[in-house]
């Protein structure tokens, strides 16, 4: 039976093969990336210094103790933070690790779950095994996993905040998102969403989350306060190090700071306009505004803010997904090599062109997020050009290849 189920006696369908080649590649993806590589280690560890912080505020001691002058990964969750993560404590680090990473991994599973069901996919859909395989392949998984921090837990509070807020289940969503908040603010920018959409209950428990929590936790804290005086500061600096925004590359090659600014200036312009475009012509169609301009919200948050590191960029897998609508903007090439830059696990750094790879290496992450920004403002720009040259402004600014054809409008009137 197993033997006769390798060479079925119909053909297959497209689909079949797809599933029967990449499901294998995906499994042994996740196996390898969960069991080896992060087991392993390498280079860093964001979980060392969460665990010390854990453990001393489970014994009473204090916790913002970090000396920022190292470059070692430092302690920057609020007490709310420290609340939720102590009991990663209860048990020795090593297996305390190991649990972490598995958390994370089936977050990241059940996050890409959730956005297929959200594009009106499947488990069978061969689009599962490619989402899985190009997710776990990619840098911000992987090191996401090898350094072993939060960020895969943080994207499923992402991603059940958006399916959430689809579903106009504003007070869940709420939740999701405060919760992400009382570790860290990565996905404020998000808040942009229930702003435009006039869904006001989210704002009530992503707010009173993070605050009902820091409200039970500062008490049990024996230095709550060093986290205002000490890391808030930290937080709002720029650093030249481990840091792929504009400012932080300005600062490590030495740019001046005007030509910093410049480009700071530039590419918000460009996020401003096309989140305007977004909401003026496009905020009907839920699904493709809502996972675009939450791209392009955090794409700009990471490369326009004091810090943008390159595993952040799992946050972006809602807008890469847009790509199996017909009206993405994501479905040209420069938008792909866009992706390149800040998800590739691929090092440039070479023995041989030592300057040069060295500059591809620490640059691509920012030419990456810079290229998303510059595809989605001339596509969004370019469809409204041709729009309001064809004169249907009125109707959106959807691609007119998309729109009904003229005979099939006629008919639709005729027989109304």
């Amino acid at each position: 039976m197993f033997l006769s189920s390798l060479e079925p006696r119909t053909a297959r369908t497209t689909a079949d093969v797809v599933k029967a080649v990449v499901w294998p590649l995906a499994v042994l993806t996740v196996l390898h990336r969960v069991v080896i590589k992060a087991v392993n280690g390498f280079r860093t560890d964001d979980f060392t210094p969460v665990y010390n912080a854990a453990l001393a505020f489970l014994n009473r001691l204090p916790v913002y103790t970090a000396n920022f002058q190292w470059v070692d990964p430092h302690y920057l969750y609020p007490p709310s933070g420290t609340l939720l993560i102590s009991p990663i404590a209860v048990i020795d680090p090593e297996r305390s690790r190991w649990l972490f990473i598995v958390a994370n991994a089936v977050a990241i599973l059940i996050a890409l779950y959730l956005l297929l069901r959200m594009f009106g996919l499947r488990l069978d859909s061969p689009i599962a095994p490619i989402l899985v395989l190009g997710a776990f392949a990619s840098e911000t998984v992987t090191n996401t996993l090898v350094f072993t921090n939060i960020n895969g837990l943080v994207l499923l509070g992402e991603v059940a905040f958006l399916v959430l807020l689809l579903k106009r289940r504003d007070l869940w969503a709420g939740v999701m998102l405060g919760l992400t908040f009382a570790v860290k603010p990565i996905l404020a920018p998000l808040l942009f969403l229930p702003l435009v959409r006039g869904q006001w209950k989210v704002f009530l428990t992503a707010a009173g989350v993070p605050i009902a929590l820091n409200i039970i936790a500062w008490p049990l804290s024996v230095d709550a306060w060093d986290f205002v005086e000490l890391t808030v500061p930290y937080l709002l600096e720029s650093r030249d190090y481990f840091n792929s925004a504009i400012v932080g590359n300005g600062m490590y090659y030495g740019l001046p700071g005007w030509l910093v600014l410049g480009l700071r200036g530039v590419l918000a312009v460009l996020v401003a306009v096309s989140l305007w475009l977004l909401y003026r012509y496009c905020r009907n169609d839920e699904v493709f505004f809502v996972c675009t301009a939450t791209g392009v919200l955090l794409s700009a948050s990471f490369l326009l803010g004091s810090l943008g590191q390159m595993y952040y960029s799992m946050m972006l897998f809602p807008l890469l997904m847009t790509v199996l609508l017909p009206n993405s903007v994501m479905r040209n090439w420069p938008a792909w090599l866009a992706v390149y830059g800040f998800m590739s696990y691929d090092s440039w750094l070479s023995g041989r062109w030592v300057e040069a790879g060295r500059a591809a290496e620490y640059m691509k992450t920012t030419l990456g997020w810079s290229l998303l920004i510059i595809v989605i403002f001339a596509v969004l720009l370019d469809r409204y050009l041709a729009a309001r040259r064809e004169g249907r402004l009125d109707d959106g600014i959807e691609p007119s290849h998309l729109l009904p054809a003229a005979e099939d409008t006629d008919e639709v009137a005729a027989r109304a």
